[in-house]
């Protein structure tokens, strides 16, 4: 059995499942998604900072009087369909989805029974939004996240426990962990994705006696993960898998599992009526984070904002459908990978995961005279190289020096040819 405390809890092996998925997809979604507008922290710059530019657009927009609780109703998920978000992730190559059960802003997208009147049941939808999804990804074989924040900006427990520096526990003794409690209870999540955790410390939030009760004795304590994000210093330091900060980059190899979160809509998580396409993340950007990540050892978790409705914009359905297209071709070289020996060649532009003897080389440039070195693997006389989603063996010879020089097929006809990507799977090489 796991005790209290991180030691104990750190140990704690990480699932298998988790490491084996490498791709999910963030769901920011909430009462924020009815202004639309800045991002997903609105009430915060708008009442905590006073900032002039939030202040002049509810003025503009809204009635005079009108409060952040007065957005809940106008949050009516009308056209939430959760049958067909789960077909649009299942073939965005998703294996794990992440939803926002409650953001900082302490509104719940299920009928939490600490949240009168603040929550996706009672007001809005009249939905329970979290349980709806659920069954739809279960039915679609993908695992189910939940995201929940720790803290809420103006709930007046938790700014009472604030101002006594933390020494009285009220919020977490009569909300946070009631509906931490709640959410595995009523659906036995696969992962808890805590966030909101910078303010104040372990001891505060009693993390470690939750973990320890998820860890022996909850529904799903042999399948659960969670994340780093349980207190003011735990990030990168204690926990599950490793978020460290969003969209975090290591740039190294680094010894412990971790996921990088990103966003389609590059300055919010939640969705913005007003957002350009210039804002928001191509086709090719989102490759290139995700080989980087899995290369690294990461799973990648992207992140797309639905509607005030509960419509997932037709822009974000078309970046993944995209990550979902390149992935029918190339997921051999990301899924249930590990990281090789070398992840990226000097160059930069070609990046390496294997499985079992096997290197996939994946390459995000395509050559111009058709001939790609790869210095790192040595080469076997009985070393075998092909495309993904190409048929028959490639060319290839000893480079001068070390590597191989493999000859590519001229650029392929579509849709390899616009694919931002290719792998080449190595067989019989070091």
């Amino acid at each position: 059995r796991y005790s209290p405390d991180w030691g104990s809890l750190d140990a704690r092996p990480l699932p298998a499942w988790f490491d084996r998925a490498k791709v999910g997809v963030f769901v920011h979604w909430g009462v924020f998604s009815v202004p639309a507008w800045g991002s997903e922290w609105f009430w915060w710059h708008w009442r905590g900072e006073r900032r002039a530019d939030y202040e002049r657009f509810v003025r503009r927009r809204y009635p005079p009087g009108t409060d952040y609780a007065d957005f809940a109703p106008r949050f009516t998920a009308h056209d939430f369909q959760p049958r067909r978000w789960a077909r649009l992730f299942q073939r965005a190559g998703a294996r794990y989805v992440v939803l926002t059960t409650k953001h900082h802003e302490g509104f719940t997208n299920w009928g939490s029974p600490v949240s009168w009147n603040w929550n996706s049941v009672d007001t809005g939808p009249h939905r329970d939004l979290v349980g709806e999804l659920g069954q739809a990804l279960r039915e679609s074989n993908i695992r189910y996240g939940l995201y929940h924040s720790l803290l809420e900006w103006f709930n007046p427990l938790y700014l009472a426990d604030k101002e006594s520096g933390f020494k009285t526990q009220n919020f977490v003794l009569k909300k946070t962990m009631p509906e931490l409690y709640d959410l595995v209870l009523k659906y036995k999540p696969d992962l808890i994705w805590s966030d909101g955790d910078w303010e104040a410390p372990d001891s505060y939030w009693n993390s470690t006696s939750f973990l320890a009760w998820l860890y022996n004795d909850s529904p799903v304590k042999d399948t659960v993960v969670v994340n780093d994000r349980w207190c003011n210093n735990c990030s990168c330091h204690h926990g599950g898998y490793y978020n460290c900060a969003d969209k975090y980059k290591p740039g190294t190899l680094p010894a412990h599992k971790w996921e990088m979160c990103s966003s389609i809509d590059k300055l919010s998580w939640g969705y913005r009526s007003n957002m350009h396409i210039d804002e928001l993340m191509d086709e090719a950007s989102i490759i290139e984070e995700l080989v980087k990540t899995v290369s690294f050892g990461g799973n990648y978790l992207l992140n797309v904002g639905p509607t005030k409705e509960g419509v997932i914009a037709p822009i974000f359905q078309e970046r993944l459908l995209a990550l979902g297209r390149w992935l029918d071709t190339n997921g051999e070289a990301i899924y249930e990978s590990k990281p090789w020996r070398v992840q990226v060649e000097d160059t930069g532009t070609v990046w390496y995961t294997s499985k079992g003897p096997v290197v996939y080389a994946i390459f995000l440039v395509w050559p111009q005279d058709n001939v790609l070195q790869l210095s790192s693997p040595t080469p076997s006389p009985a070393t075998q190289v092909s495309m993904l989603g190409f048929a028959g063996a490639l060319q290839w010879q000893k480079a001068p020096g070390k590597g191989l020089l493999v000859t590519l097929p001229p650029l392929p006809p579509s849709p390899l040819s616009t694919q931002p990507g290719w792998a080449l799977r190595l067989q019989g090489v070091q």
